[in-house]
């Protein structure tokens, strides 16, 4: 069984952090001189990293580093304010990443750009924009990336079995990098049935719970809720948003989900939906989910 690992933004860039900047800069000559604290009030989750770097051309610079679960209108003007913050505290230009794990529904478009315009005056932000699951699985190995070895099965071309194999052997291969076969196992959970990510891997939930990323899609849901919660009441926002999110990452795991399903949930509580979720990221298959779905509400 995989031991509990720190698996946020700054331990996976920690791994090799000259291959990192070199990625996310598209420069060769960029090296990593040290990994910054985030002693900004605004930035403290585990998903900003703030890495100080060097080219010969540029000098020293800062590079943003913002690890996204999944994209969200909110991005733009968060990438605004950190690199502000940044290049204030530091007095250093400062390059900002968005890196987004996981893609955002269909009506939702990510952009590269803050931009406003208030009586006359005119803010303006860019930022490199990094969609995992454009990136080419290959890319990892060949450079190599040791900390995009995780997400390998959601990158492009990854989700095959011998794919998620070759990254499960680099993983183990190496004493730094063995503790990550949680996240490994939890973002191929995403593309193949959970009984072969189980057989290729070994996989524990109480491992899984302990990753900022299975939390962030738990807050996911409740940050949706609390929008609606504040017309709709604080409790049956927050189950409001957990549901949603529930059926999100069904249809992301197994395609349509029946009308049925939805319906079924209309009643359950946030514990439960919250017991559902654990279910869902679990299960083999949907046919598995709604026989434990149909288990629960018969012995109501």
């Amino acid at each position: 069984m995989p031991k509990a690992a720190d698996t946020g933004g700054k331990r996976l860039i920690s791994l090799a952090p000259d291959a990192w900047v070199k990625w996310v800069t598209q420069r060769p000559e960029v090296v990593a001189k040290e990994i910054l604290g985030s002693e900004f009030q605004w930035i403290s989750r585990e998903t900003d990293v703030l890495v100080k770097a060097y080219s010969d051309t540029h000098g020293d610079f800062l590079i943003l580093n913002e690890l996204q679960l999944r994209y969200t209108t909110k991005m733009p003007l968060r990438m605004r304010a950190y690199a502000a913050l940044a290049q204030e505290r530091y007095q250093l230009p400062t390059y900002p990443v968005l890196i987004n794990i996981l893609p955002p529904p269909t009506t939702v478009t990510v952009i590269s750009c803050y931009e406003q315009e208030f009586l006359g005056l005119r803010a303006i932000q860019d930022y490199r924009v990094i969609n995992l699951w454009e990136v080419d699985a290959e890319i990892v190995f060949q450079q190599p990336i040791p900390s995009l070895l995780p997400f390998v099965p959601i990158l492009r071309g990854g989700g095959e079995t011998s794919i998620v194999q070759r990254a499960l052997q680099v993983l183990r291969a190496d004493d730094q990098l063995n503790q990550l076969e949680s996240l490994l196992a939890f973002f191929a959970s995403f593309v193949l049935e959970t009984p072969l990510v189980q057989q290729i891997m070994r996989w524990d939930m109480t491992v899984l719970r302990e990753s900022p990323w299975y939390q962030e899609i738990l807050t996911e849901g409740k940050e949706l809720g609390l929008q609606q919660g504040l017309e709709q009441g604080l409790e049956q926002g927050l189950e409001q948003g957990a549901r949603r999110q529930l059926i999100r990452v069904l249809q992301r795991r197994f395609g349509e989900v029946p009308l049925s399903v939805a319906t079924n949930l209309e009643s359950a509580s946030l514990a439960q939906l919250e017991n559902l979720m654990d279910v869902a990221i679990t299960v083999g298959s949907l046919a598995e989910f709604m026989k434990f779905l149909s288990n629960e509400r018969d012995s109501e």
